[in-house]
């Protein structure tokens, strides 16, 4: 009886086995297929990184492109005439009145301090060197540079 029992748990033992083994070898399979997919996932990580950049590096040239684009219309427009007399007038004038104003306020503060050093007690002589300094030579230097050489400019476009 012993026997029996016995040649009965070994037989189905022995019967169960390969489908013990076929579910721990399924069972590595799958550890193994999920440790390939990490991998590959941290594989992918640095190239869709790098794909996301490329996108964004190509929106902003594109970006870019174009406000250089919108920059070039408006530079070629401020150049034209609406055909509107007094809305042209008004266009033409806004640059030179606004400079004008500027030079004449710049002109009463200077004429104020020198003023001002001579009613101090400054002689004369002091009083301009006091007044007029190296800042106002290279301020006065880049509004003559910039009148004269625009003038050179309209006359080669012309």
């Amino acid at each position: 009886m012993i026997e029996t029992l016995l040649g009965g748990l070994f037989s189905g033992a022995f019967r169960l086995a390969p489908e013990i083994l076929k579910w721990l070898d399924r069972k590595g399979e799958r550890g193994h297929e999920l440790a390939m997919q990490d991998k590959a996932l941290e594989f992918e990580k640095p190239r869709g990184a790098q794909r996301m950049a490329e996108i964004g590096a190509a929106g902003e040239a594109a970006w870019n492109s174009g406000a250089v684009e919108a920059l070039r219309e408006a530079v070629a427009a401020q150049d034209q005439r609406s055909g509107v007399r007094w809305a042209d007038a008004l266009s033409t004038s806004v640059r030179p009145v606004i400079t004008y104003w500027f030079m004449a306020l710049y002109c009463a503060a200077k004429t104020a301090a020198f003023v001002g050093a001579v009613d101090a007690g400054v002689e004369w002589i002091p009083a301009i060197h006091s007044t007029w300094t190296e800042a106002d030579q290279a301020l006065w230097a880049g509004v003559l540079n910039f009148w004269f050489l625009g003038r050179v400019f309209d006359r080669v476009r012309t």
